[in-house]
């Protein structure tokens, strides 16, 4: 027999196939979360303060590790959420969005 063209893959496949998909995209935002609090740990590690009785020698270096890593977490959160409107997920991939969103808007809070 012959499979038929116009038939649809059996829903068992269908669900592993998109649980592989949200495990994928899950460890993705973990992934960047991961970075954001590794960049943001060693930017904290990495300040020296002068000591007593010491001046400072200038003013503070442009810091752009805040931007750079919400920025990076916000658009790996959005690749998530539209790849979840797209697999069928409205309610979960509206919500990543939003949280792209408040990402974004905290990034660019964050502009030196």
């Amino acid at each position: 027999m012959t499979r038929k063209e116009h038939e649809q893959p059996s829903a068992g496949t269908d669900a592993f196939t998109g649980g592989c998909l949200l495990l994928l995209m899950l460890v993705a935002d973990a992934a960047a979360g991961f970075l954001v609090v590794l960049l943001l740990a060693a930017r904290g590690l990495g300040r020296t303060d002068a000591g007593p009785g010491q001046v400072p020698a200038g003013p503070p270096p442009t810091d752009w590790v805040p931007l750079l890593s919400f920025g990076a977490l916000a658009l790996a959160v959005g690749v998530t959420g539209v790849l979840l409107l797209r697999v069928g997920n409205r309610f979960i991939g509206a919500v990543q969005l939003v949280l792209c969103v408040l990402l974004a808007v905290h990034a660019l809070g964050s502009w030196p």
